[in-house]
């Protein structure tokens, strides 16, 4: 046996020689919650648009009122009710302050002799429409941020502390929940009407009563279901604090919850702003939001359309790209979305 293993050659005992180029590699780069999520929302190409479309609506909302050469609250009744006119686009026919008056096509602002442009028309009182659809998108916009930054801090801080907390003070809560959420919003804003006057206090009064309501159960729920996990029973044993535990470890395993839920919350706020402007107790004139503005616009609108329909476009615009961020938002922090 002895002399059949010396005839063996040795090099048969040796280790093969490792080739570098042949060694394992990771095929895939370990990526962070948040740059995996974003990697897949950029490959939903709705949510992207609708994103770069918020983006550019919030820049016109900041400095459209400037970009004009008229006030949004200068009247000039020698130049009510023209048509949009836009230099550039008028010597190929469009937008160039035509009209149909009688059935006949006809250029007002020849007829009057007005060299202004005004690039979506005027309306009743001769105010620049197109200020004003900016600065009315400012204010719904500043309702909708609003009620977003509400959620963020008592609907998420609710929620977080109820079902944290559990048992008597958790019963407790959640009753205080239902009966706030058996008042509708509108009964809150109608009685806020009879303490002060109608306009952006008393819708943000109406929010912060009854607005988070949505959120703070969400929050609660995912509280429940997380509390119970094994990180959160190891910092307990490793005398974390509740405060530590509530905002180092089930506050960041929320985010995506939070998120998604304040992206839904913002075209929910702006369709209720425009809802209460457009029955006649949100703003009030001579303030201007694009519900005031439809609600203004709906009164000619078989005669000047635009009135109505460039701030309908608007608010469409945001409704649209914020529902569709948020669906993005939701599939990218699902992990069963993953591939």
């Amino acid at each position: 046996m002895a002399e059949t293993l010396e005839k063996i050659p040795k090099e048969m005992f040796e280790p093969a020689p490792v080739n570098p180029h042949e060694s394992e590699v990771i095929a895939k780069p370990q990526l962070s919650f948040a740059k995996d999520a974003w990697l897949r929302v950029r490959k939903n190409k709705g949510a992207i648009i609708s994103l770069v479309l918020l983006v550019l609506i919030i820049i016109m909302a900041i400095i459209g009122p400037h970009l004009s050469h008229f006030s949004p609250t200068e009247q000039n009744t020698s130049h009510a009710n023209l048509p949009p006119r836009i230099p550039g686009l008028e010597k190929i026919g469009i937008f160039d302050g035509s009209q149909k008056i009688g059935g006949v096509e006809t250029n007002i602002y020849k007829e009057q002799h007005i060299k202004e442009y005004y690039w979506f028309g005027t309306d009743g009182l001769g105010r620049d429409l197109f200020s004003r659809v900016w600065l009315g998108t400012r204010v719904s916009l500043y309702i909708a941020f609003l009620a977003a930054l509400i959620d963020m801090i008592i609907g998420v801080t609710y929620g977080l502390v109820s079902g944290f907390k559990g048992g008597q003070v958790d019963n407790v809560m959640q009753r205080i929940l239902e009966v706030l959420s058996g008042i509708p919003n509108l009964i809150v804003v109608i009685l806020m009407l009879l303490i002060m006057e109608p306009g952006i206090l008393s819708i943000t009064v109406a929010m912060v009563i009854t607005g988070w309501i949505g959120m703070a159960r969400v929050v609660r729920g995912q509280v429940l279901k997380l509390k119970s996990q094994e990180y959160v029973m190891a910092s307990k044993t490793l005398g974390a604090s509740n405060s530590r535990i509530l905002f180092k470890h089930l506050l960041p395993n929320l985010s995506g919850v939070i998120i998604i839920n304040t992206m839904f919350t913002i075209p929910s706020a702006i369709f209720f702003e425009a809802f209460l402007s457009f029955i006649g107790i949100g703003l009030q004139a001579p303030k201007a939001s694009l519900g005031t503005l439809i609600e203004d616009g709906y009164k000619t609108f078989q005669f000047l359309p635009h009135l109505m329909i460039i701030p309908c476009i608007v608010i469409c615009i945001i409704l649209v790209a914020s529902n569709l961020i948020g669906d993005g938002l939701r599939d990218a922090f699902d992990p069963k979305m993953r591939d």
